[in-house]
């Protein structure tokens, strides 16, 4: 079954496709992506493709449109190539966080792009912690949705010691993701109450639980700015926190978000390779990246097969 994966790798994510292809002991697809002068992005598959099954790996991340069309045109690509099927796999799905209006005269944005992704000829969708569930909903294709939670859950337990370390989420939206990790690590959860008076900018009001002596680990799916985990850290730590690590999926990490968290009293911030870490990131003396590669190698291989994707969380 291997010999009819295709691997293909946009800009945004080249080195996780390649690990991914390295997984799976394949070679990675010739592609050539190219930009005329006046930016105008050109794709050629330089390989045949007819009648296989590829898979695209490209994040919609920073610049977030660039990489959306570079995605849509080489779904189009392959589908003009008589591919038998096209998996978009998005590690990061960019504009997951415009999923419902939030005042009048505003978009659906994250619908919009489901919309132009399954027009492009994507026949399903391989994401990774959607910052909403029901994005799923938005595909008319099939979509799946894994979760960075047992790589997560099995770093914590090779590096922190079980009987002090507590689960925190920044806000209580995310008090359903924290729960998932706290569960499979046995530990309690915390919640961190804020006002947010504008957007990229937090205010933490209140913790709900008792943190004192604990190794507090904040659990989120992106950080952006990084203002509200730097202030969430510190209101741990003000609590009578031990200290204050956070796992995130998505490193997002724009504008000062990396110089914010390497000057803030955060022990470690660990993120995945869902988006490319910058040299910044690299450098930075306490952040941290995971790669989701056998992660997303094993669900790609088990889609080839048609074999249970969920079954990874089990």
């Amino acid at each position: 079954m291997k010999s009819s994966i295709k691997i293909i790798a946009g800009n945004a994510s080249r080195p996780l496709a390649e690990a991914i292809a390295a997984y799976l002991e394949l070679p990675l697809a010739k592609c050539m992506v190219r930009r005329f002068a006046d930016m105008e992005i050109f794709v050629e598959l330089q390989e045949n493709v007819r009648g296989e099954d590829v898979f695209i790996v490209q994040s919609t991340s920073f610049p977030a449109n660039d990489h959306l069309m570079e995605l849509l045109i080489m779904i189009d690509a392959a589908r003009r190539s008589s591919a038998r099927r096209i998996t978009a796999v998005i590690p990061y799905f960019g504009y997951a966080r415009q999923d419902r209006r939030t005042s009048g005269r505003t978009p659906i944005s994250a619908k919009l792009v489901a919309n132009l992704i399954t027009e492009a000829g994507a026949d399903r969708v391989l994401t990774l912690d959607l910052h909403a569930g029901q994005i799923q909903g938005f595909f008319d294709i099939p979509t799946d949705n894994l979760f960075a939670a047992p790589v997560m859950v099995r770093d914590i337990k090779e590096r922190m010691p079980a009987e002090d370390r507590m689960v925190v989420s920044p806000d209580v939206g995310g008090v359903v993701r924290a729960r998932v990790v706290a569960k499979r690590i046995d530990a309690q959860l915390a919640i961190v109450d804020k006002r947010r008076e504008r957007p990229g900018e937090s205010e933490v009001m209140n913790i709900i639980g008792d943190v004192r002596g604990r190794s507090c680990i904040l659990v989120d799916d992106i950080v952006d700015s990084g203002g509200t985990l730097v202030n969430a850290a510190e209101a741990l730590l003000n609590a009578g926190a031990k200290d204050v690590s956070a796992y995130i999926t998505h490193g997002v990490l724009s504008g000062g978000a990396v110089s914010r968290i390497a000057a803030s009293r955060m022990k470690e911030l660990v993120i995945t390779d869902s988006i490319q870490p910058t040299q910044a990131v690299k450098l930075a003396r306490n952040i941290r990246v995971m790669s989701i590669a056998p992660l997303l190698g094993e669900a790609i291989g088990r889609t080839a097969t048609e074999s249970s994707v969920s079954s990874l969380f089990d």
